[in-house]
């Protein structure tokens, strides 16, 4: 019988909505996202601020986010995640990189607070407004978890910085399992304070993408030297986390009037003696969490560095190994990612750290190869031979790179010039040595121990 109902032989099937991830976790339009230069900013204006800003970018695929301000940068991350523009986040802001990275996504804007430089008037920038008008809505935007959120890079041995893609998912499930591990729903609503830059993969971790989906506020501010960072502390009301490094631990804890208490710290970018850690608990009457991670990998794993030695992975994150070489995968890693450092697995997700990698340093937050270093140091007109040298670790001292240089027609303020032109200031060797051949062998290599008693007999000519 025909009731005028047309039926098909074919079922349909259900369309799948695809998973998406809330830009903040923060539950109220009230709760504090940031403080910027005392101001306390709510999500609702944060919002509203990401919203006018994404309606004001030029319309290219790339922004190439060089905001100094944590706040700024931040609402710069956001606005271009609610228009499907991709985040470039460079290792370092030299003129070189930024433009090599301009050439190799000419598609792009270049988003500053503060004064561009030169070479880089020829791309496409925009100002971060003085005022930005609010539109009405403040609802909090849903990203999808395959929208590609930002490109990180990290320096190969050969030039160019080589690119490393974040999914919006992959950076929010790496947030989500740092906030399990740490218990950070105990800390709701407290503030975060950072000694890091937020563009490096640590900072954008542990700063922006920690407070945004863990409910705390940002302190806007870049701080280094340790009146600052004690300032800042003292102004945070409870609870406050500290984001650092070892180099500014070490600072901290030796300053004569002490440290305000905080009820966290983190602490990543190189390896941290658990003399430092336990020093630091006392300073500031706090538990501290080291993080080891990479670029490449994000945060892989923790330890409470002053009480255990082993690392156990984030929730998720899992190690295997296979001809002496490390690898890491799960839900917060993008992909399957190789591990460039000496790992001793001791169970299923926990493993002992050796030394890193000798080709690769870490200072300052930043991380980089000695292989390129080098390519740069002997890319210099003049340069005939060179090298940069990582010096033995030595608790009494800041450690900085050091290098030896053979340029008979250059003098020292001449490759320092050329140098600062070409790489981050953190890695600018401190000493550079001019001297007249450098002692390779048969095999045209370099011996590290003949380096280093250079370098002794050097500092014992000339102390710093």
């Amino acid at each position: 019988m025909d009731h005028g109902i047309a039926v098909s032989d074919e079922t349909e099937a259900p369309t799948q909505s695809p998973i998406t991830y809330p830009l903040t976790r923060h539950r109220h339009g009230d709760d504090i996202v940031a403080i910027s230069a005392g101001v306390a900013i709510s999500r609702t204006m944060f919002l509203r601020d990401a919203a006018s800003l994404a309606e004001r970018l030029p319309n290219q695929s790339y922004l190439l986010n060089l905001c100094t301000d944590r706040y700024r940068f931040m609402v710069g991350f956001a606005a271009a995640l609610i228009r499907g523009q991709i985040s470039l986040l460079p290792p370092a802001d030299a003129p070189a990189i930024l433009i090599a990275v301009a050439q190799d996504y000419p598609d792009l804007c270049i988003l500053t607070d503060t004064k561009l430089p030169a070479p880089l008037h020829a791309y496409p920038h925009f100002d971060y407004p003085a005022q930005l008008d609010h539109p009405s809505a403040s609802a909090v935007p849903v990203i999808e978890d395959g929208q590609l959120a930002l490109i990180l890079f990290t320096s190969g041995s050969t030039g160019r910085p080589a690119p490393v893609l974040k999914n919006w998912g992959v950076l929010v499930r790496s947030a989500l399992a740092a906030v399990a591990r740490m218990n950070l729903a105990q800390l709701t609503g407290g503030t975060i304070i950072g000694t890091v830059p937020h563009q490096h993969s640590y900072g954008l971790e542990s700063l922006i993408l920690l407070g945004l989906q863990g409910g705390l506020a940002i302190n806007a501010a870049a701080l280094f030297y340790p009146g600052d960072i004690r300032a800042a502390i003292q102004a945070a009301p409870h609870p406050r986390v500290l984001v650092t490094t070892p180099v500014h631990l070490r600072a901290l804890v030796e300053e004569p009037d002490g440290m305000p208490p905080v009820d966290l710290i983190l602490s990543a970018t190189a390896p941290l003696p658990a003399a430092l850690a336990e020093a630091a608990e006392n300073c500031f009457n706090s538990p501290l969490i080291e993080i080891y991670g990479c670029t490449e990998a994000g945060q892989v794993a923790t330890r409470r560095t002053a009480q255990n030695e082993p690392w156990h992975c984030l929730a998720g994150i899992n190690l295997d190994q296979s001809d002496g070489i490390t690898w890491a995968e799960g839900p917060a890693v993008p992909g399957r990612v190789r591990l460039h450092d000496d790992i001793t697995l001791t169970g299923v997700r926990h493993f002992l750290l050796g030394g890193r990698s000798a080709d690769l340093v870490n200072i300052a937050g930043k991380r980089i190869s000695l292989a390129h270093l080098n390519h740069i140091l002997l890319g210099i007109e003049g340069v005939t031979d060179g090298v940069f040298i990582m010096p033995e670790p030595d608790d009494r001292r800041i450690i900085r790179l050091a290098a030896l240089v053979v340029a008979p027609s250059l003098n020292l303020a001449d490759v320092l010039q050329r140098l600062r032109e070409r790489i981050d200031a953190a890695f600018m060797p401190r000493p550079l040595l001019f001297v007249d051949a450098l002692p390779r062998n048969a095999l045209g290599k370099l011996p590290r121990a003949t380096l280093l008693r250079i370098l002794r007999d050097a500092a014992q000519r000339d102390p710093p």
